[in-house]
């Protein structure tokens, strides 16, 4: 190969070769695993989609306090989604007894959620310190005027990932 082939093959590499690091910008490997979606509950709840992973809702027990608490989520279980729904029911069944679970919104200050702009539901109930598992249905709940209804999922679920 003569000098001057040598010349435009290296500025043709110089050239070409940024394009299939991706946009030209080369990620080092820690950059490249923080761009990865997990897809697991913040809280290792339960997650539960909402229509096709629009949002989520991920309920979390607190067995001492008696208390269930449901955080709406993203798509990718990444950002709370603040909505303004009064509420929402959930029905859940132990065994052959059915059993209803009326979810409240919750403010906060440290996030400045207010009940009317919130992305944390709770329920309690004195059974929920003592249930195993239980299968339930969100009734209806609304996220940012979507409407979704009788989404059934079991809880606790096993959120991990192969």
């Amino acid at each position: 190969m003569n000098m001057k082939s040598r010349f435009v093959l290296v500025v043709l590499c110089g050239v070409l070769a940024p394009g299939f690091g991706g946009c030209g910008q080369p990620r080092r490997p820690s950059e490249a695993a923080a761009h990865q979606h997990k897809d697991l509950p913040p809280h290792g709840g339960t997650a539960v989609a909402l229509g096709d992973d629009a949002f989520h809702v991920e309920f979390v027990r607190d067995e001492e306090s008696g208390k269930l608490s449901a955080y709406v989520l993203d798509d990718e279980m990444e950002e709370f989604v603040r909505g303004g729904s009064p509420g929402f029911m959930v029905m859940v069944k132990i065994g052959v007894e059915e059993r209803a679970l009326e979810f409240r919104p919750v403010a906060d200050s440290a996030t400045g959620e207010t009940l009317a702009s919130t992305s944390l539901y709770e329920a309690s109930a004195p059974w929920i310190k003592t249930a195993g598992e239980f299968d339930a249905v969100i009734k209806s709940i609304a996220v940012h005027e979507q409407v979704f209804a009788y989404v059934s999922f079991h809880f606790p679920a096993d959120n991990r990932k192969n």
